[in-house]
């Protein structure tokens, strides 16, 4: 399904005289980097009122959520989890896309398995770290390795082989990120947006062709009861504007109002 709009009107609220004190936001962990930067500027817009993140696997925030965990703001790696969110009626309204990512195979800048092009993950030996598969890049790097098992110039049993070298199965991507630069894994998959920055300095980083790679996306949705909803609203708004889409493009994501290349989005 597509997720489409806020529930009307829900963007566009601003904070009263009498600001909420905390704002609540449970995001993907692929988010930490720009939704920190979002947040400080949203503390500085609005004075009086703190926002406080919750940074996770997708599938861990959802079961959180599930189970009574109080938040205000649920940011979610792929609609999957917003949808089991939604399933169990604890959504304010339809959530809305707010950015994309793409696919990227990493390893350590030493580069100790000597991996050259991205047919070498498969090479028998190379210690390869993922995310689980209940994690959102853990299913997108799955998906992406089924269609590169079918691209010329890779052996139909690539993925198999691929999977056959999996050492460990994280719970988020930061984890997989942390595993290869440490040296801890010879290779790992992992988002773009993971790749950027300080930690590129420590990392070789492989392209996925965009006709075998996948199209993340990430809906942001407000939580039903939740103890800040004018804030709520007002940080929506604030990832969803020219100022927020700026922010989530410098640390590596792809703005919701760019539809990258020909990449068609993930099936779920």
């Amino acid at each position: 399904m597509i997720l489409r709009l806020f529930a009307a009107g829900l963007g566009a609220l601003v904070l009263t005289s009498d600001p909420e004190p905390e704002l609540t936001v449970f995001a993907a962990a692929s988010l930490t980097g720009a939704f920190t930067e979002l947040g400080a500027a949203f503390e500085q817009a609005h004075p009086g009122t703190r926002v406080r993140f919750n940074f996770a696997g997708s599938q861990q925030l959802a079961v959180q959520l599930e189970h009574g965990a109080a938040a205000d703001l649920f940011a979610s790696a792929d609609e999957r989890w917003v949808t089991y969110v939604a399933d169990r009626e604890l959504l304010a309204g339809p959530p809305k896309l707010f950015a994309h990512n793409r696919l990227v195979v990493i390893v350590p800048k030493t580069n100790p398995a000597r991996i050259g092009k991205l047919q070498d993950i498969a090479r028998r030996g190379v210690k390869l770290v993922v995310a689980a598969e209940a994690v959102p890049v853990g299913a997108y790097s799955r998906e992406a390795l089924t269609k590169l098992a079918r691209a010329p110039g890779f052996p139909a049993d690539f993925e198999r082989r691929v999977l056959a070298n999996v050492v460990s199965q994280e719970e988020n991507v930061k984890a997989v990120v942390a595993k290869v630069q440490l040296g801890e894994a010879d290779a790992g998959m992992v988002y773009a947006s993971d790749a950027v920055g300080n930690v590129a300095r420590h990392l070789k980083v492989f392209a996925i062709p965009e006709p075998q790679n996948v199209l993340a996306d990430y809906p942001l949705a407000a939580i039903a009861g939740a103890k800040a909803p004018v804030a709520a609203a007002a940080f929506a708004d604030l990832v969803l504007g020219p100022e927020g889409q700026e922010v989530l493009q410098r640390h590596g994501l792809i703005p919701a109002t760019v539809r990258a290349g020909t990449l068609a989005p993930a099936r779920r």
